[in-house]
This record gives structure tokens, C-alpha cells and sequence, in this order.
């Protein structure tokens, strides 16, 4: 079941990301300049972000001779973070750092559990609870370079520590579907990323009834989203897998989406429906009678199956997908 929280969440779409950057307290004001979704010269993306002085007389800046600094926050890939110089100091001021105030210390404080999840995972074995539970707050960040870089967390911490996370899950799915539902792209593409590691490294038989909710989310997105996780997920059953998590399951889950709001989520429920038309063939549910006078045991056809698993209507409509697509002809012969 959803905790509270991640319910309370997922019932608020998201808002709009601009705020006020500068505070009444800021001895600098920081001007925030979003990244563009190209990358330039190859590079990664970058956030850059000029300190400069406050505003004198409203209008002027202050000539102290202070110079403008440049603050660039890099969003550095999972196989490009170095190791820890001094892990006992990291851990010891990470908690603190995940709770700053200060944006670019919150950044660093969440690449620092980037290279702790890669290099040294046992180091944040007492502590995960506190850092998803900061982690959760990151992804709410307003500012989309914490928001990103958090994200990039989550997918390093699936990694890392695969289904012992299960338990805390609930508040970091939700906030993942509602980023990769949203209009900004660079913040989409890396919560997209993230649910895929997430169906990597979380087993399917954990991870299914966690996704099965969001389905019915009144949010189309974000329905499409949790559908696509779950097609992603379901093969890594197997055949076996899939008849004893409950193929007949499986199938009335596929066959609600196929007629959904958005294409991302009928493709899904499309690819699904095949991968459990394979999984059937190869163990296909016996005959509620049998002959007995055959020595061999009468099965249900993949069409009987959905006939008697799904409404008339939902079966025809499965049928009409997976015999389509069955019969399609071969391009190039």
C-alpha cells in the first residue's frame, strides 16, 4: 500500500518551478539561468548561476569591486564519479549536507551519495532510511538542478541496493512519475532513466504491486508512466514467473490500458499483451474438462483464455491486438 505522503503527493500536479531566488537574507543575490536542452560541443549540460552583489538604490549594483562569480553546477554521469577523498568526513557531514539550505552544498551532498551508493554502499546501510527521507525532499526542490541531481541519486541508490529499498519506495515513485510526467525536458528524460534502473534493479515481484496503483491515477501521464514501467518489468518474470505472479492478473491489467487516454500507455499495455501471449504458449492453462479417454491433457487456447479471464469486450479487444500482430506480415520476404 501507498504510504499517506506519497499519496498527498501524487493527488498535487506539479507547479510551476519558478520561485524567487533571492532571499531577504542573502548577503548575494543568485540570478538562476536553467540550462538549455542541447548539448553544446558535446559536452554535458550544465547549470550556471551568477553572485552578484544586491541591487543598490533598486536599480544599480554596487560598485564595492567585487567581482561576479560563477557558480556551474555539472551533471556528471554514474561512470564519471570519482571516489571519495576522506569517506569517514564525507559520511560524517553528509546528513547535514542533504539538509542545507545552500543549493550548490545540497547538490554536492547528493553526488557524494552517488559515490558512496558506487563505492562504498555498506557506509550508507544505517543511515538510508534519513538519506531517502532528505532524498524524497530534494526531488521536491523547486530549483531543477537540485531536482535533476537528485533524480540521478535515486537511480544510483537503485542500483546499489535493489529490493532492500522496497520499503521506503512508495515516496520515491511517486515523485519520479510525477518529473517524468512534466513539461521540462531535461528533467523528464532523467526521471525516465531513473524508472528504467528502477525496473532493472527492483525485482518484479516487489515492484508490481507498488506500480499497480498508479494505473488508475487520475493523471494520464502519469498512468502512461506506471504502465510503461510495468511492461518493462513483467518479462523479467520469465514464464514461470509470470504464471505463478498470476498470468489471468496480468492480462486484466494489460487489457484496462490498451483503451487509456495517452498512445505511450496503450503501446505498453500492446507490448505486454504479447509478452503474455508468449509466456501462455509456453504453459498454457489446462481445460476446466478434460477427455478421458486422451492420454493427452486439454488446454485452454490463448483466445479460450481470455474469454473466460476478461468481459466480452475486453477480450476482443486483447484478441484483436494480439492476433494482429501474430498475423502481421514480415517485412522483406
Amino acid at each position: 500500500m501507498m504510504s499517506e505522503t506519497a499519496l498527498r503527493d501524487l493527488n498535487l500536479l506539479p507547479k510551476s518551478e519558478r520561485t524567487n531566488e533571492t532571499s531577504s537574507k542573502d548577503i548575494l543575490a543568485k540570478p538562476y539561468v536553467e540550462p538549455t536542452d542541447e548539448n553544446v560541443g558535446g559536452k554535458q549540460r550544465k547549470n550556471v548561476v551568477s553572485l552578484t552583489e544586491p541591487p543598490v538604490n533598486g536599480n544599480e549594483v554596487g560598485h564595492s569591486g567585487a567581482e561576479a562569480v560563477v557558480v556551474e553546477v555539472e551533471y556528471i554521469e554514474s561512470d564519471k564519479l570519482t571516489d571519495l577523498e576522506d569517506v569517514d568526513e564525507s559520511l560524517k557531514v553528509l546528513l547535514d549536507g542533504l539538509g542545507s539550505k545552500d543549493w550548490v552544498l545540497l547538490c554536492d551532498a547528493l553526488n557524494n551519495v552517488r559515490r558512496f551508493s558506487i563505492y562504498h554502499k555498506e557506509a550508507l546501510q544505517d543511515i538510508l532510511d534519513n538519506v531517502i527521507s532528505l532524498l524524497v525532499k530534494a526531488l521536491k526542490n523547486p530549483r531543477s538542478a537540485v531536482c535533476k541531481t537528485a533524480i540521478m541519486t535515486s537511480a544510483d541508490i537503485f542500483k546499489a541496493f535493489g529490493d532492500s529499498i522496497i520499503d521506503s519506495l512508495d515516496p520515491l515513485l511517486v515523485q519520479l512519475l510525477l518529473k517524468s510526467s512534466q513539461d521540462k525536458r531535461f528533467v523528464c528524460e532523467a526521471a525516465e532513466k531513473a524508472l528504467i534502473d528502477l525496473t532493472i534493479w527492483v525485482s518484479p515481484v516487489l515492484l508490481l504491486p507498488k506500480l499497480q496503483p498508479y494505473l488508475k491515477n487520475r493523471n494520464p501521464r502519469i498512468r502512461a508512466k506506471a504502465s510503461m514501467c510495468v511492461s518493462r518489468s513483467v518479462p523479467r518474470l520469465g514464464t514461470e514467473g509470470i504464471k505463478g505472479y498470476g498470468i489471468d492478473k496480468l492480462t486484466q491489467i494489460a487489457s484496462s490500458q490498451l483503451s487509456d487516454q495517452l498512445p505511450e500507455s496503450r503501446e505498453a499495455a500492446r507490448s505486454l499483451l504479447l509478452e503474455l501471449q508468449t509466456a501462455y504458449g509456453k504453459s498454457p492453462v489446462l481445460a476446466p474438462e478434460q477427455d478421458a479417454s486422451s492420454d493427452q491433457p486439454l488446454v485452454c487456447t490463448w483466445e479460450q483464455f481470455c474469454e473466460s479471464n476478461l468481459p466480452k469486450l475486453s477480450a476482443q479487444a486483447v484478441l484483436r491486438v494480439t492476433s494482429a500482430t501474430r498475423e502481421a506480415p514480415v517485412s522483406g520476404l
